[in-house]
């Protein structure tokens, strides 16, 4: 079906195709979901963040960690490895840039220090997928673990500040896609998912039900409808303040961290941009 043709009476929709960040993102804010997602081209960003390449650089060590050959999975080449990864955006001055580096390669170490290396993952950066009624979801995950009779546990990298709770891995949908993702792509029962907090080197985690992993997918599949419904509209091809009235901004105080605030008259003029380096600890 082209984009602007409306389905036939009795044909069924198609799927929308959605990682879980699209759908978290039109839930922050439909506004920032359309600029991403829809408008062709997209409007303007701001400069990269700090954080992000933090992150990335820091999630790169430790898939390549992985990827290394068992004798030498030490901790010493994690720390090279990080700074092999580190990316250079975002930072005020150097002064930041290589405190913030010192901090991530310190992260790494500390925490393949506690790994055994012989604990293979059955998936590192590994795709996975499934299907609801209205959405093909999938999602890259940072880590599965085979644990025996314990099943599949998916395991997500965590590098910012925020202190994270049993709440945090219980009511995140983006964990529990994973979770039955990683069953029907994997054919073998995925309940247990865990955050790992590499600043303060906690791990949190949740056990879910089949009725608790079947409600957020539930979830999940409603969003995904609500969202294939607008775009659908969308792409018929509607005036901009209907485009506008059917995307509105969620103006909050993430309007700061959006990409796109200098492009939204909302956003921008309720809340300035922040900084690209104010997502980083301070040294």
């Amino acid at each position: 079906m082209a984009d602007g043709q409306l389905p036939l009476d009795g044909m069924p929709r198609r799927l929308l195709q959605a990682a879980p960040s699209r759908l978290a993102t039109y839930l922050d804010c439909p506004r920032r979901y359309r600029f991403s997602y829809l408008d062709s081209p997209s409007p303007p960003k701001g400069p990269p963040w700090g954080h992000n390449s933090l992150g990335a650089a820091v999630h790169t060590a430790l898939a390549n960690w992985w990827k290394l050959p068992l004798q030498e999975r030490t901790v010493a080449r994690s720390g090279a490895l990080l700074d092999a990864a580190w990316l250079l955006d975002g930072y005020r001055d150097a002064r930041q840039r290589d405190a913030a580096k010192a901090r991530a390669r310190e992260m790494v170490e500390r925490y393949v220090a506690d790994v055994d290396p012989r604990d293979e993952p059955i998936g590192v950066e590994r795709t996975v997928a499934l299907k609801t009624d209205h959405a093909a979801l999938f999602g890259r995950v940072d880590r599965i673990d085979d644990r025996g009779s314990e099943g599949l546990v998916i395991v997500d990298y965590k590098t910012g500040r925020h202190v994270l709770s049993v709440d945090d891995a219980r009511t995140s949908l983006a964990l529990a896609v994973y979770a039955a993702g990683a069953e029907r792509t994997l054919r073998k029962r995925c309940r247990r998912v865990e955050l790992h907090h590499l600043p303060t080197g906690a791990v949190v985690a949740w056990e879910h039900t089949d009725e608790g992993l079947t409600r957020h997918l539930r979830r999940a599949d409603s969003i995904a409808a609500e969202i294939a419904e607008l775009d659908e509209r969308y792409k018929s091809g509607v005036e901009s303040a209907e485009a506008d009235a059917m995307y509105p901004t969620n103006v909050s105080a993430l309007c700061g961290w959006c990409d796109f605030n200098r492009s939204c008259v909302a956003g921008s003029a309720a809340v300035p941009p922040r900084h690209p380096w104010a997502g980083l600890d301070e040294p």
